[in-house]
């Protein structure tokens, strides 16, 4: 039953002529892709295909209109796209319409300016860190200037809320009574609930049990917060295919809000959109500042978000930098990190073409960080797209060495950095030997670090 189900709904990608579609005749990416329809969508909950109306909603209770424009394709190059059932394509299209409506709504673009504003607490400062700075001069008092853009002072301690109360306003426009999410280390799950809070939503958010353990104190904040947290055995990506798991089975009352940049679209483009506030504010903030653009671009990359967030605005920049740094774990030669761009290979999973981390049958791999929030085997099929441009640079940071970049900043700035920001902030160390006198630089600081300390502090004890 199960190989007929996916012999008969995968690949129906809503782009035919995608050039994609050629780099699924391999015996490898078709295993793979079956994995992934499996993943997506639970045998036992697959309704009959023939008796879907397209003509009506298959989320909520409101009828989105059937006209709106499409603004954003979801493809990148060969990335992106809808590798899903074909009992999903409705919901998806009808997801697609709300999003690009939403954009052009003024009344939801004003509600959505003033929650930033007002419950969020933007626009976040981009604070010139002088001392870290200094720290990175050379014996002749040259080097780069080191600017952080804060997004760890945003309410609820990371950039995950600006994505999180613009999709939970879309849930509540298209008449949904509850939301489902995955988070790993807790970040997206704290956003999530509480911007389901604000708008009396209910809430349940999924979350690997080892992730729990590291990050209780997100989990008690979820709970705090309204939220049902649910454990699932293994990590992020497990937790992912719960959430997905239980959206499928609950359309017409649940929305399924993602953080990451992945999985079918309209979801990365979803996200990077509602993110790139970041870099809006950036580039408006670095005018004042020295009255020009930043020359480089530098973020932690797990599944995406929080680059594609400051990234995107500076894409047609050609002369700004963008630099993503991975998670290399124990070593990129280990075969315990979680840097998807430098190791992986092209594949599906979750929805979307994009970089994985898979064996030589198609199988996923196990990710690792001790940043548990870049504990994902994929990436955005937009920074896959920027990868092979050669647009964005892509470089990694071990767990050693975030670790070192996480008490560095918080003894030279006194700013608590998060372990997934701090591999951003450890690749300074080899970056900055290597730029001109006064060359600005940016890294985005995704979130706070508090979260981390028992982390840090185990493994320093480990390690000694």
């Amino acid at each position: 039953m199960a190989s007929y189900i996916q012999a008969r709904f995968f690949n129906r990608q809503v782009e035919d002529s995608c050039p994609a579609n050629r780099l699924m005749i391999s015996k490898r990416r078709t295993r793979n892709a079956h994995a992934a329809c499996a993943q997506l969508l639970p045998m036992e909950n697959t309704p009959n295909s023939g008796k879907l109306d397209l003509n009506k909603p298959m989320m909520g209770t409101q009828q989105v209109p059937i006209n709106v424009p499409a603004i954003i394709s979801g493809k990148f190059g060969r990335f992106g796209g809808k590798f899903v059932p074909e009992t999903l394509i409705a919901c998806l299209k009808e997801l697609e319409a709300e999003f690009n409506w939403a954009l052009e709504d003024p009344e939801f673009q004003n509600e959505l300016q003033t929650a930033l504003r007002d419950y969020i607490g933007r626009e976040t400062p981009l604070y010139f860190a002088e001392r870290l700075t200094n720290h990175y001069k050379n014996e002749d008092g040259h080097g780069p200037e080191i600017y952080l853009k804060r997004e760890d002072l945003n309410h609820c301690g990371a950039h995950k809320l600006n994505n999180a109360i613009a999709q939970a306003m879309i849930a509540k426009r298209m008449g949904l009574k509850s939301v489902v999410a995955a988070t790993g280390a807790g970040q997206h799950g704290v956003a999530t609930a509480a911007a389901c809070a604000k708008l009396s939503l209910e809430c349940t958010v999924f979350m690997g049990i080892s992730d729990m353990e590291k990050q209780n104190s997100n989990v008690l904040l979820m709970k705090l917060l309204g939220a049902e947290v649910k454990g699932v055995e293994g990590n992020f990506k497990d937790a992912s295919s719960q959430a997905i798991r239980e959206w499928v089975g609950n359309l017409q009352t649940t929305y399924y809000l993602t953080g990451t940049v992945v999985g079918p679209h309209p979801c990365p483009s979803m996200v990077r959109e509602f993110q790139s506030v970041i870099g809006k504010e950036t580039r408006r903030q670095a005018m004042e500042k020295w009255g020009g653009k930043p020359d480089v671009l530098l973020a932690c990359v797990g599944s995406g978000s929080n680059a594609l967030g400051i990234f995107h605005e500076f894409i047609g920049d050609e002369d700004v930098r963008l630099i993503g740094v991975e998670a290399a774990g124990f070593g990129l030669d280990s075969g315990k990190h979680a840097a998807t761009l430098a190791r992986g290979e092209v594949g599906v999973y979750h929805g979307a073409m994009s970089y994985l981390l898979q064996d030589e049958e198609g199988q996923i791999i196990g990710p690792h960080s001790i940043g548990v929030g870049l504990e994902y085997p994929g990436v955005s099929p937009e920074l896959s797209f920027l990868k092979d441009t050669g647009r964005a640079e892509f470089y990694s940071a071990t767990d050693e060495e975030a670790v070192e970049a996480y008490k560095r900043l918080s003894r030279i700035e006194g700013i608590i950095p998060s372990l997934e920001a701090s591999h951003a902030l450890a690749f300074l160390e080899k970056l900055c030997p290597t730029l001109p006198s006064g060359t600005k630089v940016i890294v985005n600081c995704s979130g706070r670090g508090d979260k981390d300390a028992a982390t840090v502090l185990n493994y320093q004890q480990y390690s000694m």
